[in-house]
């Protein structure tokens, strides 16, 4: 499938069941939520979707069955979130082979890679196979940046397009914007940076919250990237409580539990995230509960 880089592509979940197994028909019903809401795309096995919890035959099942489910309505991406450079080649590999559209390819993991390393590896994966790729940045859940010039660097190659911008710092994508050719497309990676992503030229979102109110969620983008910020900033108010969620330690947690709220799927995760419990677990639900009962009206 030709991707159109545009759009809001949830990072989605991976439901388990109670026993911590992979619950391909949750996962595959939740899907679906989100694409009647008019969802552009799909990131499966990202941060919120627990890549790093799954084993290889379970990512790729994963895989094959979102894609045939979807059955190209949208483009499906996953994440590549490997050890090693050889495993994530290896795994890019594999994850063509069961259908996937495109790549989004983060940092080695459990190493803290300096900026040539960085580089390697994604042109590493990159080059395993001819799927476009996104860039993922995000140096406050991966301890390592992935700079303005390292990413305008790994643009000169033909099948790394894009990049998810999750600095936590909206003044970077206009440092980028500055280095890489216009064709470069320019996603927002932090929920509660998506509305001034926007105005900054973000062509996407790539978004957790939008797994539990997938409408509200198009309202916002659509009134933003219509010019309609007035009432676009509306609902970020409104939405912004949830969105911060996103930027915490515990963010798996959060969302599912608010995707459990929503009545869309379960919060269970899988080992060593645990159920949030005691005050932690009232305070968030406090945030999900007082956003279900002041939600913008959907016309």
């Amino acid at each position: 499938m030709q991707i159109n880089w545009s759009g809001v592509f949830p990072a989605a979940t991976t439901q388990f069941n109670a026993d911590e197994s992979v619950n391909i028909a949750a996962t595959l019903a939740h899907l679906d939520v989100m694409l009647d809401a008019g969802i552009n795309g799909l990131v499966m096995l990202g941060t919120v979707g627990e890549n790093c919890s799954l084993n290889q035959s379970e990512k790729i099942e994963v895989l094959a069955a979102t894609v045939k489910h979807v059955d190209g309505r949208v483009p499906v991406l996953t994440g590549v979130s490997e050890y090693t450079t050889t495993q994530a080649r290896a795994f890019a590999r594999d994850a063509q082979r069961a259908g996937v559209d495109g790549l989004m390819v983060l940092p080695p993991m459990s190493y803290k890679a300096d900026a040539t390393e960085i580089v390697t590896h994604i042109r590493g994966v990159a080059d395993a196979t001819d799927l476009p790729v996104m860039v993922y940045n995000n140096p406050a859940c991966y301890g390592v940046d992935v700079s303005a010039e390292a990413v305008a660097d790994l643009s000169k190659i033909p099948n790394i397009v894009a990049v998810k911008e999750a600095s936590d710092d909206p003044r970077r994508l206009t440092d980028i914007a500055n280095l890489v050719s216009e064709d470069f497309v320019l996603f927002c990676g932090v929920d509660d940076l998506a509305l001034e992503s926007i105005a900054l030229g973000a062509h996407g979102w790539i978004s957790g919250l939008v797994n539990a109110f997938p409408q509200e969620n198009r309202l916002m983008w659509d009134l933003a990237t219509s010019g309609n910020f007035e009432e676009a900033r509306k609902v970020y108010r409104w939405y912004t409580p949830l969105l911060h969620l996103d930027t915490k330690p515990k963010l798996v947690q959060y969302i599912k539990l608010a995707v459990q709220e929503c009545g869309f799927g379960s919060e269970f995760c899988r080992n060593p995230r645990l159920n949030i419990v005691g005050e932690e677990r009232k305070e968030v639900l406090e945030i999900i509960r007082t956003a279900i009962a002041n939600r913008p009206t959907i016309r």
